[in-house]
């Protein structure tokens, strides 16, 4: 019992199946905020006086303290992943939503009347160009949820154990193991900086265009963006 990755039998998984666990309950929040964000955000660039109030529930909702969502779900979704998932995929909005409606508004006027020219319908001008263009803001806002996440699946501990790799916090405390706390912490930073590292390299892949260095010039960002711009219409 006193082993870095002997992990207590009541918590019912070894370390990996606690790392398995802790990702599933950070990225799949993630991932249902993004598809959830992605066309609220088209609204509220279609319709501009939308995003205010979007903006205004979403920054309430995040305001919520994690523990009073899940006491108000639990009645609802018993004490299980969904009721960790669904407060850490609402809170994912607040970052996300005005990530992709500043990046979307910022695709110049020129871009878009070229696609429509070419017969490209709104969701197909949406999908095919002011997303792609948008990616690496659209990417940023992920990395900031996603870490963000990962951090609060932790809370999940104080329901049930449900908290993933936060559930080693109370065992540390419980069996008077302190090498359980570090485990957890160490563990999840080293979550959240791989995926931050696996987001970065996507962002590398979706826009070559992109200058890797952070010393880029501005006539070389403007010229690299342009490019950008031409490569997505001509597809």
């Amino acid at each position: 019992m006193n082993g870095f990755f002997d992990i207590p039998s009541d918590l019912q998984h070894s370390w990996l199946g606690l790392v398995g666990l802790h990702v599933r309950e950070a990225l799949l929040p993630v991932a249902a905020g993004l598809l959830l964000a992605l066309p609220l955000a088209q609204l509220c660039v279609r319709l501009r006086w939308l995003y205010a109030p979007v903006l205004g529930v979403t920054t309430v909702l995040y305001a919520i303290p994690s523990l009073a969502f899940f006491v108000v779900l639990i009645d609802y979704t018993g004490q299980t992943e969904l009721t960790v998932m669904i407060p850490l995929a609402v809170y994912s909005l607040v970052v996300l939503v005005p990530a992709i409606v500043d990046a979307v508004r910022s695709v110049p006027q020129e871009t878009l009347a070229a696609a429509t020219a070419m017969g490209f319908g709104p969701v197909r001008r949406y999908l095919q160009v002011q997303l792609p263009i948008a990616a690496p803001a659209v990417i940023a806002g992920l990395r900031v949820a996603t870490a963000s996440s990962i951090s609060l699946v932790s809370v999940g501990a104080l329901i049930g154990n449900q908290g993933a790799l936060g559930n080693l916090l109370a065992a540390a405390q419980k069996y008077d193991r302190p090498e359980l706390a570090v485990n957890s912490v160490l563990t999840t930073a080293a979550l959240a900086i791989l995926c931050d590292a696996v987001l970065v390299l996507l962002r590398r892949v979706l826009t070559p265009w992109m200058p890797r260095g952070s010393g880029g010039r501005p006539r070389a960002a403007a010229a690299t963006r342009e490019r950008a711009e031409a490569e997505v219409v001509a597809r």
